[in-house]
Protein backbone atom coordinates (compact mmCIF):
# COMPACT_ATOMS: atom_id res chain seq x y z
CA UNK A 1 0.00 0.00 0.00
CA UNK A 2 0.87 3.63 -0.52
CA UNK A 3 -0.63 7.06 -0.51
CA UNK A 4 -2.05 9.81 -2.52
CA UNK A 5 -1.87 13.29 -1.82
CA UNK A 6 -5.15 14.87 -3.26
CA UNK A 7 -4.72 18.93 -4.49
CA UNK A 8 -6.82 19.77 -1.43
CA UNK A 9 -3.65 18.25 1.32
CA UNK A 10 -5.91 15.49 1.56
CA UNK A 11 -4.03 12.09 2.09
CA UNK A 12 -5.71 8.91 0.51
CA UNK A 13 -3.89 4.96 1.49
CA UNK A 14 -4.03 3.33 -1.60
CA UNK A 15 -3.34 -0.02 -2.74
CA UNK A 16 -1.74 0.02 -6.52
CA UNK A 17 -2.61 -3.09 -8.95
CA UNK A 18 -0.49 -3.52 -12.03
CA UNK A 19 -3.31 -4.59 -14.29
CA UNK A 20 -2.08 -6.00 -17.41
CA UNK A 21 -4.11 -6.31 -20.82
CA UNK A 22 -6.56 -9.43 -21.22
CA UNK A 23 -7.47 -10.87 -24.25
CA UNK A 24 -10.75 -12.44 -24.96
CA UNK A 25 -10.30 -16.14 -25.39
CA UNK A 26 -14.06 -17.25 -25.91
CA UNK A 27 -17.42 -15.30 -26.53
CA UNK A 28 -20.68 -17.11 -24.80
CA UNK A 29 -23.97 -16.12 -26.17
CA UNK A 30 -27.69 -16.48 -25.53
CA UNK A 31 -28.07 -18.50 -28.13
CA UNK A 32 -25.37 -20.89 -27.91
CA UNK A 33 -24.41 -21.00 -24.04
CA UNK A 34 -27.79 -19.43 -22.66
CA UNK A 35 -26.15 -16.41 -21.23
CA UNK A 36 -23.47 -13.70 -21.98
CA UNK A 37 -20.47 -14.12 -20.76
CA UNK A 38 -16.86 -13.77 -22.14
CA UNK A 39 -13.24 -15.71 -20.98
CA UNK A 40 -10.42 -13.72 -20.27
CA UNK A 41 -7.06 -14.57 -20.63
CA UNK A 42 -4.15 -13.00 -18.79
CA UNK A 43 -0.55 -13.27 -19.39
CA UNK A 44 0.27 -15.83 -22.39
CA UNK A 45 2.25 -18.54 -21.22
CA UNK A 46 5.41 -19.51 -23.09
CA UNK A 47 4.76 -22.75 -23.23
CA UNK A 48 1.54 -23.09 -23.63
CA UNK A 49 -0.42 -27.09 -23.55
CA UNK A 50 -3.34 -27.71 -25.73
CA UNK A 51 -5.71 -27.08 -22.59
CA UNK A 52 -3.76 -24.04 -20.87
CA UNK A 53 -2.59 -21.01 -22.89
CA UNK A 54 -2.68 -17.90 -20.32
CA UNK A 55 -1.74 -17.96 -16.67
CA UNK A 56 -4.67 -16.85 -15.97
CA UNK A 57 -8.09 -17.22 -17.21
CA UNK A 58 -11.81 -16.07 -16.04
CA UNK A 59 -15.19 -15.95 -16.90
CA UNK A 60 -17.00 -12.68 -16.67
CA UNK A 61 -20.60 -12.22 -17.57
CA UNK A 62 -21.02 -8.98 -20.48
CA UNK A 63 -23.90 -7.43 -21.76
CA UNK A 64 -21.93 -5.65 -24.42
CA UNK A 65 -19.29 -8.49 -24.97
CA UNK A 66 -16.04 -7.71 -27.16
CA UNK A 67 -15.00 -10.17 -30.28
CA UNK A 68 -12.75 -13.00 -29.96
CA UNK A 69 -9.24 -12.03 -29.63
CA UNK A 70 -9.93 -8.29 -29.08
CA UNK A 71 -7.93 -6.79 -26.07
CA UNK A 72 -9.53 -5.62 -22.68
CA UNK A 73 -7.27 -2.93 -21.64
CA UNK A 74 -7.53 -0.25 -18.40
CA UNK A 75 -9.49 1.65 -20.54
CA UNK A 76 -12.82 0.13 -19.61
CA UNK A 77 -12.72 1.58 -16.33
CA UNK A 78 -12.27 4.86 -16.95
CA UNK A 79 -15.94 6.07 -16.05
CA UNK A 80 -16.24 3.80 -12.96
CA UNK A 81 -15.74 5.17 -9.93
CA UNK A 82 -16.26 1.84 -7.50
CA UNK A 83 -15.07 -1.83 -8.52
CA UNK A 84 -15.56 -5.08 -6.46
CA UNK A 85 -12.33 -7.15 -5.49
CA UNK A 86 -11.61 -10.78 -5.92
CA UNK A 87 -8.66 -12.07 -4.24
CA UNK A 88 -7.42 -15.27 -2.02
CA UNK A 89 -6.68 -14.39 1.20
CA UNK A 90 -3.01 -15.84 2.62
CA UNK A 91 -2.97 -19.15 3.93
CA UNK A 92 -2.69 -19.59 7.83
CA UNK A 93 -2.24 -23.25 7.98
CA UNK A 94 -4.35 -25.58 11.08
CA UNK A 95 -5.30 -23.22 13.51
CA UNK A 96 -6.76 -23.99 16.47
CA UNK A 97 -9.86 -22.26 18.03
CA UNK A 98 -8.11 -19.21 19.80
CA UNK A 99 -6.28 -17.87 16.91
CA UNK A 100 -8.32 -18.84 14.43
CA UNK A 101 -12.21 -17.39 16.03
CA UNK A 102 -10.28 -15.42 19.13
CA UNK A 103 -11.85 -17.66 22.16
CA UNK A 104 -10.49 -17.28 25.27
CA UNK A 105 -8.93 -20.84 26.49
CA UNK A 106 -9.96 -22.38 29.42
CA UNK A 107 -9.54 -20.80 32.93
CA UNK A 108 -5.79 -21.90 34.48
CA UNK A 109 -7.13 -23.10 38.00
CA UNK A 110 -10.35 -24.09 39.80
CA UNK A 111 -10.07 -27.80 38.33
CA UNK A 112 -8.67 -27.39 35.04
CA UNK A 113 -4.77 -27.98 36.01
CA UNK A 114 -4.74 -31.37 34.25
CA UNK A 115 -6.29 -29.84 30.89
CA UNK A 116 -3.00 -27.37 31.15
CA UNK A 117 -0.25 -29.71 31.73
CA UNK A 118 -1.06 -31.45 28.64
CA UNK A 119 -1.33 -28.33 26.66
CA UNK A 120 -5.35 -28.29 26.69
CA UNK A 121 -6.29 -24.84 27.91
CA UNK A 122 -6.20 -23.33 24.47
CA UNK A 123 -9.62 -26.16 23.35
CA UNK A 124 -12.92 -25.13 22.79
CA UNK A 125 -14.61 -26.87 25.63
CA UNK A 126 -17.96 -28.60 25.41
CA UNK A 127 -19.23 -29.12 21.60
CA UNK A 128 -21.94 -31.08 21.32
CA UNK A 129 -25.27 -31.92 22.71
CA UNK A 130 -26.34 -34.76 24.52
CA UNK A 131 -27.78 -38.27 22.76
CA UNK A 132 -30.39 -36.04 21.23
CA UNK A 133 -29.23 -35.06 18.30
CA UNK A 134 -26.20 -37.08 19.06
CA UNK A 135 -23.87 -34.84 16.23
CA UNK A 136 -22.12 -32.07 16.11
CA UNK A 137 -24.06 -28.94 14.61
CA UNK A 138 -23.11 -27.74 11.26
CA UNK A 139 -21.19 -24.64 11.38
CA UNK A 140 -19.91 -25.30 14.98
CA UNK A 141 -16.38 -23.01 15.38
CA UNK A 142 -13.69 -25.83 15.38
CA UNK A 143 -9.84 -25.88 15.02
CA UNK A 144 -9.16 -26.16 11.07
CA UNK A 145 -7.57 -25.12 8.13
CA UNK A 146 -7.44 -20.89 8.31
CA UNK A 147 -7.26 -18.58 5.32
CA UNK A 148 -6.82 -19.53 1.83
CA UNK A 149 -10.31 -18.75 0.53
CA UNK A 150 -11.79 -16.20 -1.60
CA UNK A 151 -12.59 -12.76 -0.02
CA UNK A 152 -14.46 -9.91 -2.12
CA UNK A 153 -14.49 -6.40 -1.04
CA UNK A 154 -17.30 -4.62 -3.07
CA UNK A 155 -18.10 -1.18 -3.70
CA UNK A 156 -14.24 0.11 -3.38
CA UNK A 157 -13.38 3.84 -4.59
CA UNK A 158 -10.88 3.97 -7.48
CA UNK A 159 -8.53 6.74 -6.76
CA UNK A 160 -6.16 6.83 -10.08
CA UNK A 161 -5.59 5.27 -13.50
CA UNK A 162 -2.68 5.02 -14.94
CA UNK A 163 -3.59 3.91 -18.53
CA UNK A 164 0.26 3.90 -19.33
CA UNK A 165 1.39 2.47 -16.89
CA UNK A 166 -1.63 -0.22 -16.80
CA UNK A 167 -1.56 0.71 -13.04
CA UNK A 168 -4.93 1.11 -10.81
CA UNK A 169 -4.79 2.97 -7.40
CA UNK A 170 -8.03 1.69 -5.07
CA UNK A 171 -8.88 2.57 -1.52
CA UNK A 172 -8.96 -0.58 -0.05
CA UNK A 173 -6.52 -3.61 1.81
CA UNK A 174 -6.15 -6.06 -0.65
CA UNK A 175 -6.60 -9.89 0.65
CA UNK A 176 -3.92 -12.04 -0.34
CA UNK A 177 0.47 -11.70 -0.95
CA UNK A 178 2.01 -9.53 -3.04
CA UNK A 179 1.75 -10.49 -6.49
CA UNK A 180 -1.47 -12.27 -6.15
CA UNK A 181 -4.21 -12.75 -8.54
CA UNK A 182 -6.96 -10.38 -8.32
CA UNK A 183 -10.24 -10.28 -9.53
CA UNK A 184 -11.72 -6.52 -10.64
CA UNK A 185 -15.07 -6.16 -11.77
CA UNK A 186 -17.37 -3.56 -12.14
Amino acid sequence: MTRVIQEDGKVIPVTVISVPDAIVTHVKTIDKDGYNAVILGVEPLKKASKTKKYRTSKEFRFDDAPAKDSTVTLDILKDIATVSITARSKGKGFAGVVKRYNFRGQPGSHGHSSKHKHGGGRLPGSVGARSKPGKIKPGKKLPGRMGNDMQTRHNVPVVKIDVKNKLLAIKAPIPGAVGNTVYIKF
